[in-house]
C-alpha cells in the first residue's frame, strides 16, 4: 500500500507536471496570433460619417470587412468634422502618442479647399503630418481631395496637385479621389450636396480597399 508521503510527492508532480504543460500550451498559442496592429483614420466629415448613423459610415464597414480579412488589424476613426489641416496638425501628436499606429490613412484638405485657404499652408501642414507619422515608424496613405471649381480651375487645379506632390515627395501611398462615382450625384448626397448618405459608403470603401490591402 502506497504511504501518504509517496502519494502527496506523485501529487505534486503531477501538479508541476500539469502546470507546465498548460504555460506550454498558452505560449504556443500566443506565439501562434499575429501582432495586433493599428490603424488610424485621420479625417474630417467624410470619415466622420456627418449626418449618418456612424455605424454605416465607410470607416466602420473597414472594420467589419478587415475583421474577416486581417483580423490583427483594429481600426481606430480620430476624424472630426469640419477639420482642416492646421486643426488636424495639431491633435496629432497626442494621437500618434495615444494608438501608436502601423498604418494612418490620412483625409483632410477639403474644408482648407472649401474655404479658399493658402494652399502653401495646406501643404506644409500635410507635410508635417506625415513626416510626424513616419517618425512614429507608421506608413502613411494620403487621400487625394477636389474641391468644386468655384475658386477658379486653377486653384481647384493647383489644390488637387498638392496630393500627388507630397505622394513623390514622401514617397508614400495616394489614394485617388476617393468620392469618384459618388461626388456629384444627388442620389447619394445628403441636401449639402457634399456630404454622401449611408448607402453611398460602401461605395466609398470599394474605392478604397485596394489602395488599403496594399498597405498593410
Amino acid at each position: 500500500m502506497m504511504s501518504l508521503t509517496c502519494l502527496l510527492s506523485r501529487m505534486r508532480r503531477s501538479g508541476l507536471l500539469l502546470i507546465c504543460c498548460l504555460v506550454m500550451a498558452v505560449q504556443a498559442h500566443a506565439s501562434s496570433l499575429p501582432d495586433q496592429k493599428t490603424l488610424l483614420v485621420f479625417g474630417d466629415s467624410l470619415s466622420a460619417a456627418y449626418g449618418i448613423d456612424s455605424r454605416k459610415g465607410w470607416v466602420a464597414l473597414l472594420q467589419e470587412k478587415l475583421a474577416g480579412t486581417h483580423p490583427e488589424w483594429q481600426v481606430v476613426n480620430a476624424s472630426i468634422s469640419g477639420e482642416t489641416t492646421s486643426g488636424g496638425l495639431s491633435r496629432l501628436p497626442e494621437a500618434l502618442e495615444t494608438y501608436t499606429p502601423d498604418l494612418v490613412l490620412l483625409q483632410l484638405g477639403a474644408n482648407d479647399g472649401l474655404r479658399g485657404l493658402p494652399l502653401k499652408g495646406m501643404k506644409n501642414n500635410l507635410s508635417q503630418m506625415i513626416v510626424l507619422s513616419q517618425q512614429q515608424n507608421a506608413d502613411v496613405l494620403l487621400f487625394e481631395m477636389r474641391i468644386p471649381p468655384n475658386y477658379g480651375p486653377v486653384y481647384s487645379r493647383r489644390f488637387q496637385g498638392v496630393f500627388s506632390e507630397l505622394a513623390d515627395q514622401h514617397d508614400i501611398g495616394l489614394v485617388p479621389f476617393f468620392l469618384d462615382g459618388v461626388a456629384g450625384d444627388a442620389a447619394l448626397n445628403q441636401p449639402d450636396g457634399i456630404h454622401p448618405v449611408a448607402s453611398a459608403q460602401p461605395k466609398l470603401l470599394e474605392n478604397i480597399w485596394s489602395f488599403i490591402v496594399t498597405s498593410l
